[in-house]
């Protein structure tokens, strides 16, 4: 019999990463926006708001690719707080703002959010010595208590993106071999030498640390928390890989001997080639799985809940020889399963978590999910492939699980609809009922109606958008994650009609 975890009550979220909200300054912020759109979430009765992960994103823009498992985006700081702390004037703020295009530029905000947090650090870094005014006892309290209380991960992050920067953002493999191979000698040197640039690294996750814990505090007085998101595995290009290298499988030189993807599957043909490194499990059992135990705390005190990405990954994972072009050559390998939980649970308590699970049809994953009593994925566009009733049909899923009607993976409803075998929408429309121009409200409908604990919509159906709003495609690399919601897109009667259908659907949140 499946254990069901206590922390999920029957409940209702929408997926909007915070780089998709709208506004003026090229990217979606934790300021004013936010809070909009929290206060929307309050307004439809929906307690429940799911994010991508919000590590800082490197080459591709891919929040699954982050240069830290640990540190926080700051492209997503927001400049009118800067201001309102002192940190930057108005004339700073303004040399953020852009149109809302619909797209977030990435190139762009390199250039531009850089400077703003530069800015600040001067303004920060002048006033702590008595040269200016502009940073307040508390700001400097605060910032030294977060050194304090970060520095397992904080430190080597700073320094690491210190020497990247010094060496023209190139990945770790390109730098010299002392500071590549963590030479104390050499570390030590270059950190003496860039003590003020790593310290505005460090201050630039405080800020965006301190924004981040004001939004998820201003979600929870309003009846919303979070759900966070972790991917199983890491960038290689990050601090985690580059600082504990002898917790992954790397040959001499640091570079990967295998690397993450799974086979062909649904999405694509040759299978995805993700290129992250893979564990050394035995050298994580024989420290404890101390890394992860971190990872999982760090991540919790920042969200309520958390998605953990390719689940399955813990009893098996498709390991692929380095330097293959697809990821058809590669062999299942042997995770840490019950083992990586228990452990951690014993140090943690229990987890709240959402496992993603789709696409296992193996019974051990099967196993070691209900044993955890994690809630697995369902989602609701994969059940109209085929004729038969299939598990993915909302009349079949088990209380214990969490429906999408699609995620950041997936097209948009409409975009799916517009797109699908032409009996496969005929299906689906019969199913859920309704006219084609309301299929994403009524696919909301199907997935609220359902036994499933919490049902999710991401942001693009609720306003009806098609294939062009679509946040990712597995297997495709460029043109993805950059996806933002237009101004005054997420209406009152939206949020009115919304409210309606989890009233009806018992979904209503908890104040």
């Amino acid at each position: 019999m499946e254990t069901e975890s206590p922390e999920f009550e029957r409940g209702a979220g929408v997926l909007l990463h915070p780089s998709s909200l709208p506004g003026p300054f090229g990217i979606g912020t934790l300021g004013e926006e936010a809070r909009n759109f929290i206060d929307f979430l309050a307004a439809a009765g929906v307690g429940l708001w799911q994010t991508l992960p919000l590590g800082p994103t490197g080459f591709g823009d891919s929040p699954y690719q982050c240069l830290s498992a640990f540190a926080g985006n700051t492209y997503l700081i927001d400049p009118p707080e800067l201001a309102a702390m002192g940190l930057a004037a108005q004339a700073e703020v303004d040399d953020c703002k852009s149109p809302n295009v619909g797209r977030v530029d990435f190139g762009a905000l390199f250039r531009g959010r850089g400077a703003l947090v530069d800015a600040a650090w001067r303004k920060f870094a002048a006033a702590a010595k008595g040269e200016a005014a502009g940073a307040s006892a508390a700001i400097e309290a605060g910032f030294a208590s977060f050194c304090a209380e970060n520095a397992s991960w904080l430190d080597d992050f700073a320094l690491f993106s210190a020497i990247k920067e010094a060496f023209g953002q190139g990945s770790w493999e390109r730098w010299p071999a002392g500071l590549r191979l963590r030479d104390p000698s050499a570390l030590g040197d270059f950190a003496s030498k860039a003590a003020d640039r790593i310290g505005r690294h460090k201050f630039g996750q405080y800020l965006f640390s301190r924004q981040w814990t004001a939004l998820r505090a201003y979600a929870n007085s309003r009846g919303v928390k979070v759900i966070g998101d972790l991917p199983i595995f890491v960038a290689w290009d990050s601090a985690d890989v580059w600082a504990h290298p002898e917790l992954f499988l790397l040959d001499a030189s640091g570079l990967p001997t295998k690397v993450a993807g799974v086979p062909p599957d649904y999405f694509t043909a040759t299978g995805q080639l993700w290129g992250n490194p893979l564990y050394d499990w035995p050298a994580h059992r024989r420290e404890g799985y101390a890394w992860w135990k971190a990872r999982f705390a760090s991540a919790l005190r920042m969200v309520d809940f958390l998605r953990v990405d390719h689940f399955r990954g813990f009893v098996d994972y498709w390991a692929v020889p380095a330097g293959d072009s697809t990821a058809e050559r590669g062999a299942w390998e042997r995770g840490p399963g019950m083992e990586l939980f228990a452990e951690t649970a014993r140090t943690l308590g229990d987890l709240p978590i959402i496992a993603e699970d789709l696409g296992c049809r193996t019974g051990e994953v099967r196993d070691l999910r209900r044993a955890l009593g994690f809630p697995g994925m369902k989602i609701l566009q994969f059940a109209f492939e085929t004729d038969k009733d299939n598990a993915d049909y909302p009349h079949n899923y088990p209380r214990n699980s969490v429906v999408y009607t699609g995620t950041h993976d997936n097209d948009t409803c409409m975009g799916w609809l517009g797109s699908a075998n032409p009996k496969a929408a005929r299906r689906a429309i019969r199913y859920v009922g309704g006219r084609r121009r309301d299929f994403s409200w009524n696919m909301i409908k199907a997935a609220w109606a359902s036994p499933a604990c919490i049902a999710i919509a991401p942001a693009q159906d609720l306003a009806a958008l098609g294939t062009e709003s679509r946040m990712n495609h597995p297997g495709k690399r460029d043109g993805y994650w950059t996806w933002r919601l237009a101004d005054g897109a997420l209406t009152p009667a939206m949020a009115r009609r919304l409210r309606t259908i989890s009233q009806r659907y018992f979904r209503l949140a908890r104040r």
